[in-house]
């Protein structure tokens, strides 16, 4: 990897956000793969690495370099094709085109430093705290209360990371438990625990946490 400097650096850590995908989109049913534009007029706001990624495929195309709203250029008669960056496809889709073909590069928020200079002494503190908020984002706090008969059902449900907090409660023969699960899970989670005898589950959000 190279900074606008010139400078080599290293990839230290993904952020797992900023996922997108560098791709070709054309008119709807007129390309199906990279091959199919030999002699076709591409846009992109990225031309050098287009043109290196057809001519590692041996594609004789011809890039057009555009700024701005891209994948206006078929519609226009600027280009045959584009090559830009796509998200959700939405905004292509619009525009009466459609990705094809393999992607020119996949991206995603990555931490990065400099290859050849020595680390700051607190950056493992700092990646550690974007560790936090990372697996943060991907897990939930649930509490609940439950019988003592039904503990070590509601238990197995709910592991947490090592275990669950278990404490009695006030009211005889009942516990709150407290346990960190995945976001995706917590609504069947949540039902499962229910079915058992759980009541008053809650879940809340975690900012940050450090495993």
């Amino acid at each position: 990897l190279m900074v606008d400097s010139g400078a080599p650096v290293r990839e230290l850590m993904t952020l797992g956000f900023g996922g997108s995908t560098f791709a070709f989109a054309g008119p709807t049913g007129r390309f199906a793969s990279v091959e199919d534009l030999a002699g076709a007029r591409v846009a992109t706001a990225y031309p050098g690495l287009v043109r290196a990624h057809l001519e590692e495929r041996s594609v004789d195309g011809h890039v057009v370099r555009l700024d701005g709203a891209v994948e206006t250029a078929v519609r226009l008669g600027v280009a045959d094709a584009i090559a830009d960056v796509v998200s959700t496809g939405a905004t292509l889709a619009r525009a009466g085109l459609e990705p094809f073909g393999d992607p020119v590069m996949r991206s995603e928020a990555v931490l990065i430093g400099r290859a050849e200079a020595a680390a700051p002494p607190d950056l493992d503190v700092f990646q550690r705290r974007l560790q936090g908020v990372l697996v943060a984002r991907r897990y939930v706090m649930l509490d609940y209360d439950v019988p003592g008969s039904y503990v070590d059902a509601a238990c197995e449900i709910t592991p947490g990371i090592e275990s669950p907090t278990v404490s009695p409660l006030q009211r005889e023969g009942w516990y709150a438990v407290r346990a960190m699960v995945p976001t995706a899970d917590a609504q069947s989670v949540m039902d499962r625990l229910y079915d058992v005898g759980a009541r008053g589950i809650l879940v809340t959000t975690i900012h940050a946490c450090r495993l």
